[in-house]
């Protein structure tokens, strides 16, 4: 399979010596052409810093960036064949929003007829066939990201690079356009690499998902992967809710003495052969479910209890069991 994008041992450091920000650090990564590909992490963990390099709006301190196998690590951002989606949307508000699509062909010298019949394709694309007389102020939020997506489009990159662009949207539209943006990269068959910090867009949208952290990636697998087989504490801690059992506690469970992470929605409430004793130190109503906080032996774990079910009271003593291969055992803490 063709790489789209590849990093070969990658890194971003800004300044010298030991007060050096290594923004990133020796990063290999390789997304296969016409993948939806997410880079999830929490801010200053270098995902951000990722996609401008390959944008071009950054250029790495060491190592190569390649797009579809040329070395772009030194080509300016106007010579790469890839179009950033940003979080404000940044459209020209004094333009209206048929002009605000066709900008970039306009600057590439395209004839005005051409370029606005394409900017009226990549509306009807983008589901605002008669929004094109409009202004951006005269929009919605949800609107104005399907704007910025068809003004990036209109480009035919071979990339689309999506910089938190969801951000900005409520709840409620953002969920919507999760839908949106996956079933458009589908009918394109275009590499989308999607930066966020939320892990439910990762999950939901991408083929694969990267967790970075400290300017590294930790992992890297299909959203079951990372969810289900956490690599590490932090993967398992930052990815979902999940009880992360020392091995000390581990070992006491019945598992290895390694670090493991199981996950709330794992654990059940039982009278027979629990695998774990403990107290009822909290309930939480979620709408789905109640989230249960127990005390084992000083340490707390979360059990996720599903709507309907009788529920015990604070205080009260509680048996815990899961299935055998739910805890899943990590490579390490960190």
């Amino acid at each position: 399979m063709t790489a789209a994008v590849e990093f070969l041992n990658v890194s971003r450091h800004y300044g010298a010596g030991p007060v050096a920000v290594k923004a990133v650090d020796g990063v290999d990564l390789t997304i296969p052409e016409g993948e939806f590909f997410a880079m999830l992490g929490p801010s200053g963990s270098g995902k951000t810093t990722c996609l401008r390099l390959i944008s071009g709006f950054e250029t790495p301190t060491a190592g190569a960036i390649r797009i579809f196998g040329e070395d772009v690590s030194r080509v300016p951002p106007n010579l790469r064949n890839v179009n950033t989606v940003f979080q404000d949307y940044a459209l020209f508000p004094h333009m209206s929003v048929r002009d605000n699509v066709a900008y970039g062909l306009m600057v590439k010298g395209v004839d005005r007829r051409s370029r606005l019949a394409k900017a009226d394709e990549m509306l009807s694309l983008v589901h605002l066939p008669d929004y094109g007389s409009r202004k951006p102020g005269q929009l919605s939020g949800g609107q104005r990201q399907r704007v910025a997506l068809a003004r990036a489009l209109v480009n035919e990159p071979k990339v689309l690079l999506l910089d938190e662009p969801l951000g900005a949207l409520d709840l409620k539209l953002r969920e919507a356009m999760q839908d949106e943006l996956k079933n458009l990269q589908r009918r394109l068959g275009i590499t989308f690499v999607f930066v966020t910090h939320d892990q439910g867009e990762a999950l939901s949208m991408a083929d694969r998902v990267a967790v970075f952290s400290r300017g590294r990636i930790v992992q890297v697998g299909t959203p079951e992967e990372i969810y289900d087989r956490p690599a590490t504490r932090f993967v398992a801690d930052f990815v979902g809710s999940s009880n992360v059992l020392p091995p000390d506690l581990s070992a006491r469970l019945g598992g290895p003495a390694t670090w493991a992470s199981l996950r709330p929605e794992a654990i059940r409430l039982t009278d027979t052969a629990p695998r774990a004793r403990g107290r009822v130190t909290g309930l939480r109503y979620l709408g789905l479910g109640t989230r249960l906080a127990v005390d084992v032996g000083g340490t707390e774990l979360v059990a996720l209890v599903p709507a309907g079910t009788a529920l015990p009271a604070e205080g009260a003593e509680v048996g815990l069991t899961w299935a055998a291969d739910a805890a899943h055992q990590m490579a390490g803490e960190a």
